[in-house]
């Protein structure tokens, strides 16, 4: 297992991709994680699907690995005392429930630190927990929409557009990782734990970066282009003989590179291509002269003369292709896990590549309460404690 965050125990909470994708993270790099559900399994992402494999779905499979799981009923006292017992001995606690449900179990960030001042507690909610939408439930289809994404996804006849995954889940896991390890390493120096408050809202913002800079300069709304880029051209799709694939020229000398290639050397120097904002203004007629020349030729004609020529190309790949990719493969972005119910299963790999702790896949993604038994007598349970809890329903 790595040893990057080896001795940090993260409290998990979270259910559904936001949450789950963090402490995955946080578990990829040798956090040790316990997912804490309802009896029985409450992350509702083990019934998304299909596909299933032997009832496991791929969905709950995709953001679950590398963690402890941990049932408990939490609208009982004695299931919070085990979560009260937990933060004593843990770094981070994570949860995604609406604003005001922690307080009302009474198991909130004002309680826990009076248990532990130094843990970590970091909140995922779909608004915050201030302002006049705290109280909204959040999905990502909805931020996407409310956030301004949509408006600028998708072209003048296709009409706004999410995109293919989850994308607000998925930066929001990412802030929350990026946000906890922060306030570990400031815990170095205080001694103290603290608050992370995470929206998708405002991690949904965030991403706009250069069209919403662009509008806070200029107050002018952004045209939906498609697969054009707001700011350089040429940088979106063309046709070619066999198929689609992605030219992005980031600057004038690669632009006179690309004229070279597809044979018209003399267009870099026509006073309406020679500068990117020469080309901006007249991005329609260039992507016609553009896209003649490249549909004269394959997708893996154009890849090798412009890998050649060192302009940035990408065939449109799908996910089969992307699976059988010589080079996710020499960098072991699939992996694979044995689970006790569904055999192997393969999922995508983490992208950190460290040079001394490397990460990996220590444990597959837990059934429902699979590890109760284990956590609950390293916390001083007896096993005929354990099973009045179980019988209870307490766990």
């Amino acid at each position: 297992m790595s040893e990057t965050l080896r001795g940090t125990t993260v409290l998990d909470l979270t259910r559904v991709l936001a949450g789950p994708y963090c402490s995955m993270i946080l578990g990829d790099l040798g956090a040790e994680v316990i997912k804490v559900e309802a009896p029985g399994g409450s992350d509702e992402t083990r019934k998304w699907g299909p596909p299933f494999k032997e009832g496991v779905s791929a969905y709950y499979l995709c953001a679950n690995r590398n963690k402890k799981s941990l049932t408990v009923n939490l609208k009982s006292e004695q299931g919070k005392e085990i979560i009260r017992r937990l933060v004593r001995q843990s770094d981070v606690i994570l949860h995604n429930f609406k604003t005001g449900t922690m307080e009302r179990l009474g198991i909130d960030y004002e309680q826990l630190r009076k248990i532990n001042p130094r843990i970590v507690y970091c909140s995922i909610t779909g608004f915050g927990e201030t302002g006049p939408y705290q109280n909204l439930p959040g999905y990502d289809f909805i931020i996407q929409a409310m956030s301004g994404l949509m408006s600028i996804t998708g072209n003048g006849v296709s009409g706004p557009q999410k995109l293919g995954v989850a994308i607000t889940d998925i930066l929001t896991g990412l802030y929350a990782c990026i946000g906890i390890q922060a306030a570990l390493l400031e815990r170095n120096q205080s001694g103290l734990g603290q608050k992370v408050d995470l929206s998708l809202y405002d991690s949904a913002v965030s991403s706009l970066i250069n069209i919403g800079s662009n509008y806070l300069m200029s107050g002018r709304l952004p045209e939906r282009l498609g697969n054009h880029h707001a700011n350089i051209v040429p940088y979106q799709t063309f046709y070619s003989a066999d198929g689609e694939m992605v030219v992005a020229v980031g600057n004038d000398t690669q632009f006179t590179s690309l004229c070279k290639v597809i044979q018209i050397p003399e267009l870099a120097a026509d006073s309406r291509f020679r500068t990117n904002p020469d080309r901006v203004a007249h991005r329609a007629l260039l992507a016609e002269i553009l896209q003649e020349a490249f549909g004269k030729n394959t997708t893996d004609y154009w890849k090798e003369k412009c890998q050649a020529a060192n302009i940035p190309f990408g065939a449109i790949q799908t996910v089969e292709d992307v699976v059988k990719d010589k080079q996710l493969q020499a960098r072991e972005m699939f992996v694979s896990a044995q689970h006790p119910r569904a055999g192997e299963v393969q999922m995508i790999g983490s992208p950190l590549k460290m040079s001394r702790t490397p990460v990996d896949v220590q444990r597959h993604p837990p059934e429902p309460g699979e590890h109760t038994d284990e956590i609950l007598q390293a916390l001083g349970y007896e096993k005929k404690l354990i099973e009045h809890l179980r019988n209870m329903n307490t766990i």
